[in-house]
């Protein structure tokens, strides 16, 4: 829920036209603060800079967020953090196999983060977190350890229903997290590359991952997977 600013301000002004963009200020808010810590860093990111891109005075931006390590947090839960409730349903209502969960999850994740904005987080918190304690505490409360348990609970699905061996679970989240924080890092570090040679193909990457991680973790990849993939070799290769 966006926050609102105290009701003896001059931002809760009770005319409609007014009242209409006091609401619109959070989200503009967020959206231009997003823009600016995935462009700069946290560090660098001044809230000036993001009352300015959002069209408010500095006064106005700290009606609704007392300070930048406030707003980077309100950022985090409107772009990521507060999907995990969403997303957790969707673990505990799907139907299908848990090879085709797996397949959905890293799909979800890349229409609704690694596509998006957002996914420049990513790249904020592995260069700036140990510089910023208390936000790399956050992040990991907020982000890092629900991801971490909703990844848990779909290889814990499969290994109950007897589709997946898996040894060390605790341990069997990290190569199903690792190939999505390397995406987002190529997506926003190494953009300047987009296009060159060997540059990445975020759909095919995807459904590449999907293939290697579940042809580890199945009982019978031969029966609940696809063909693999090979793609450039001729038959003579």
């Amino acid at each position: 829920m966006l926050p609102k600013p105290h009701p003896s301000s001059p931002a809760a002004d009770d005319s409609p036209r007014r009242e209409r963009r006091k609401e619109a200020r959070p989200g503009e808010l967020l959206e231009a603060a997003l823009d600016l810590f995935v462009e700069k860093g946290y560090a660098a990111t001044k809230v000036d800079e993001v009352a300015a891109r959002a069209g408010v005075s500095k006064g106005t931006l700290f009606l609704y967020f007392p300070s930048k390590e406030d707003l980077f947090k309100a950022v985090v839960r409107d772009s990521i953090a507060g999907r995990f409730a969403e997303w957790d349903m969707e673990v505990d209502t799907f139907t299908g196999t848990t090879c085709e969960l797996i397949r959905c999850c890293l799909q979800e994740w890349w229409d609704r983060i690694g596509s998006t904005r957002a996914s420049g987080i990513t790249k904020l918190m592995l260069y700036e977190a140990q510089n910023f304690p208390e936000i790399a505490r956050f992040y990991r409360e907020e982000v890092v350890e629900p991801a971490n348990r909703l990844i848990r609970r779909a290889l814990q699905r499969g290994v109950d229903r007897g589709e997946f061996e898996v040894a060390d679970l605790d341990y069997a989240i990290y190569p199903v997290i690792a190939p999505l924080i390397f995406l987002a890092m190529n997506q926003h570090a190494l953009g300047v590359c987009a296009g060159g040679p060997g540059s990445i193909e975020p759909e095919r990457y995807i459904a590449t991952v999907a293939d290697t991680l579940l042809r580890g973790f199945c009982v019978r990849a031969e029966a609940d997977l696809a063909p693999p993939r090979i793609v450039g070799l001729s038959p003579s290769s």
